[in-house]
């Protein structure tokens, strides 16, 4: 496999779209809205060890911030590609905002239990899963195509520098103010993200298709993913990665507290510890990314992780395992970038936000199932066989996805192609009106049969991933050469999009499917709505 296709832009460039009023405002609010936030995870996970002495309560607490992707992230995503982007953001920030702000109050009135804890911390992970899709989505809209990737990449540099010092200053502030101190904090932190996006007018969105329904973008979404196998490969090494990877997250508090006999200081320079290596991984990752590639930098950063978890539950000397915590750091960023990167790249503009919203279902998903496993193996075995199995689990998963290439979506052409022309009459159609059947007629000649049949297999996964309910290729039995493609799209509506959605790529895979079509004319194409009998719809 070649080892290396430059994909980063040089690293003194990175800084270039924060001369964009609206992005440098938004990303100065995101950073001191993530550093409220990592100082609101170090008091929360802090607080759950003051209210419990269970292991697992305290590993409950990742399953709490993660779980609500799992009911949400599938609609967020289709509300974040058919909705106003800024709105939902404004609404989601306000929700988080409040629950953050209660959390508060009832903490510094010592009305704090810990399922009160677990439920409030649910209720921000609302408000996360319901914004995360929208933000990553939104930033396209803020900067032109051309810095895209330099505002993709500081983005990840503002997560970061909130992850290197919000902990340790989540530390301090709980020693100093404590934890309920911090959540009002954090609280405040948001209304800085809200009054940006207040500020921010953003133009609507211009296009002649019919508006999406949520129900049937989140449909539209599944069969995208289901005929994606680029998006799948990734989302599969994710998942295997993430299982174990979680282990680290939900039980390094209990380590700090019970194992090494940290205060809220010390556990916040842990994470800390974990933070600065992430930013290193940040700074380097578009140099090693010009030398290896995406699959051997994750294969390598999931062994460095396994191996770094593997070390928290056997090594008990605190300066050894924050060097240990800053490598862990360095694989954690190398590895969740190259994911969401590849996300990205394997999805249309019109997918992107419901694949990434499926990324961060994944994401978080893993993250929730994995700490509430890894948190009952640690209350029934200890915390040293949780962390040795969660490691092993990490290297089962990268040998059982190895097949699985990250890569196959780079150097794909995903922008619209606009190739498939506007059926006559289609200006008077209601969008309503459906299933559609479309066919197209092919000349084919007997010898070039079987590569016929194989080239049109692609084209039928072009036309189930972008809005074909069913699909097929039929053979004429008394004329040779004659063979009918048919797919179906559940209303007119869908299948106008289905013509917006073609990409370049698709017009290369169908392009060669036609190379074998011999007719004196090109492939004739037909559009036909389902009549309605007897008052029912087909």
């Amino acid at each position: 496999m070649a080892d290396a296709v430059p994909l980063d832009p040089p690293l003194q460039s990175a800084w270039i779209p924060l001369r964009r009023p609206v992005f440098r405002a938004l990303w100065l609010a995101t950073v001191a809205s993530g550093v409220g936030t990592w100082m609101h995870d170090t008091a929360a996970a802090w607080l759950m060890t003051s209210l419990s002495t269970s292991t697992l309560m305290v590993a409950l607490m990742q399953t709490a911030t993660s779980l609500p992707v799992l009911f949400l992230a599938l609609p967020a995503g289709a509300l974040a590609d058919i909705v106003d982007r800024r709105r939902l953001l404004l609404i989601t920030q306000s929700w988080m905002l409040g629950a953050a702000a209660v959390l508060g109050l009832l903490t510094v009135s010592g009305a704090m239990t810990p399922w009160l804890l677990l439920f409030l911390t649910f209720n921000l992970g609302l408000g996360v899963a319901l914004n995360t899709p929208a933000w990553q989505a939104t930033t396209p809209d803020l900067v032109p195509p051309a810095e895209l990737t330099e505002a993709v990449a500081l983005n990840g540099i503002a997560t970061n520098i909130a992850r290197a010092i919000g902990p340790a200053i989540g530390g301090l502030l709980v020693a100093a103010i404590g934890s309920g101190g911090v959540f009002l904090l954090n609280a405040a932190s948001f209304v800085a993200v809200v009054l940006v996006l207040r500020a921010w007018r953003k133009e609507p969105r211009e296009t002649v298709m019919p508006a999406e329904r949520v129900a049937g973008a989140m449909r539209a979404g599944v069969r995208y993913l289901r005929h994606a196998p680029a998006v799948r490969n990734v989302l599969t090494r994710c998942a295997a990665f993430i299982f174990g990877a979680s282990a680290l997250w939900a039980l390094l508090p209990v380590l700090a507290r019970h194992e090494l006999g940290l205060g809220a200081v010390g556990y916040g320079l842990l994470l800390g510890c974990l933070g600065v290596g992430a930013i290193i991984g940040g700074a380097l990752l578009g140099h090693v990314r010009a030398r290896y590639s995406t699959d051997r930098i994750v294969g390598v950063s999931t062994v460095v992780y396994a191996g770094a978890t593997l070390t928290l539950g056997w090594v008990r000397s605190v300066p050894l395992l924050g060097v240990t915590l800053v490598a862990c750091g360095f694989a954690w960023m190398s590895g969740m970038s190259l994911f969401n990167v590849s996300t990205q790249r394997a999805s249309p503009d019109w997918a992107r936000a419901r694949m990434l919203s499926v990324y961060v279902l994944v994401y978080m998903g893993g993250i929730a199932v994995g700490a509430a496993l890894w948190g009952t193996v640690a209350s029934a075995f200890g915390l040293r066989t949780a962390l040795s199995a969660a490691a092993a689990a990490m290297l089962a998963g990268l040998l059982a996805t190895r097949r699985f290439r990250i890569a196959a979506g780079e150097g794909l052409d995903l922008s619209p192609s606009g190739h498939w022309r506007v059926p006559e009459g289609a200006a008077g159609v209601d969008p309503d009106a459906g299933p559609v059947l479309v066919t197209v007629e092919y000349r084919v000649p007997p010898e070039h049969a079987d590569a016929f049949v194989a080239a049109m297999e692609e084209v039928g996964q072009l036309r189930r991933r972008d809005g074909g309910i069913t699909w097929g290729l039929y053979h004429d039995t008394s004329e040779p050469d004659r063979y009918l493609e048919t797919f179906v799209s559940e209303s007119w509506g869908e299948h106008m999009r289905q013509h917006a959605r073609a990409t370049m790529a698709d017009r290369r895979t169908e392009a060669r499917a036609r190379a074998f079509h011999t007719g004196e004319s090109p492939p004739v194409v037909s559009h036909t709505i389902h009549v309605r009998t007897g008052g029912r719809r087909g």
